[in-house]
C-alpha cells in the first residue's frame, strides 16, 4: 500500500482526546506512529494547538520526525485561502480553516484529514474547494475524516 500523505488538522490532534472520535483519530495516529503513512503538519496547525492541553499536545512527539512533514507558512498557501474566501467557499471569520485546505492543497498532499463538518468536510464545502484549486492551477485533494480514510484501509 502507497504510504499516504495526510494533512492534519488541529482537530484530529484533538480528537485522539475526545470520546467521539478517538478510536479512529489514534488508529490513524498508529499509522504515523509505525511509518505506514506520513504526518502532514503546519506551522499554522502547530499555533493552533499551542494552548491545548498538554494529553493533545503529547500526541505530536509520539510522532517520530521521520514520518513527518510540517510545512511552513506560505504566501502560496496565503494566496491561495484569500481565493477561497473570495469565491465564498467559507466566510471571513472561517480563514483558518480556509488556511488548512490551502497549506494541504500547496503541498500536494494526499489527503487532509479534519472533523470539522462544518467549514472542511462538507460535501458542498469540498467541491467549492476542488473547483477554485483547479482554476488556480491546483489539482483536486481528498478531504476526509480519519473514520473514512482508515476505512479505506481495511476495505469497509
Amino acid at each position: 500500500m502507497k504510504r499516504l500523505v495526510i494533512y492534519t488538522d488541529a482537530s484530529v490532534i484533538g480528537g485522539c482526546e475526545d470520546s467521539e472520535y478517538q478510536a479512529a483519530s489514534l488508529a490513524l495516529w498508529q499509522r504515523f506512529i509505525q511509518g505506514t503513512h506520513t504526518l502532514a503538519l503546519s506551522a499554522h496547525t502547530l499555533r493552533e494547538i499551542q494552548g491545548a492541553p498538554e494529553a493533545v499536545r503529547k500526541h505530536l512527539r509520539d510522532v517520530p520526525e521521520q514520518h513527518q512533514l510540517v510545512f511552513p507558512d506560505s504566501q502560496e498557501a496565503s494566496d491561495l485561502a484569500e481565493a477561497y474566501l473570495r469565491h465564498g467557499v467559507v466566510g471571513p471569520g472561517s480563514r483558518a480553516d480556509a488556511l488548512h485546505v490551502a497549506l494541504a492543497s500547496a503541498g500536494r498532499t494526499d489527503v487532509l484529514v479534519s472533523w470539522n463538518f462544518k467549514h472542511i468536510v462538507n460535501l458542498g464545502r469540498i467541491r467549492l474547494f476542488q473547483a477554485v484549486n483547479i482554476e488556480n492551477g491546483y489539482g483536486s485533494i481528498e478531504i476526509r475524516t480519519p473514520r473514512e480514510v482508515i476505512g479505506d484501509e481495511e476495505g469497509v
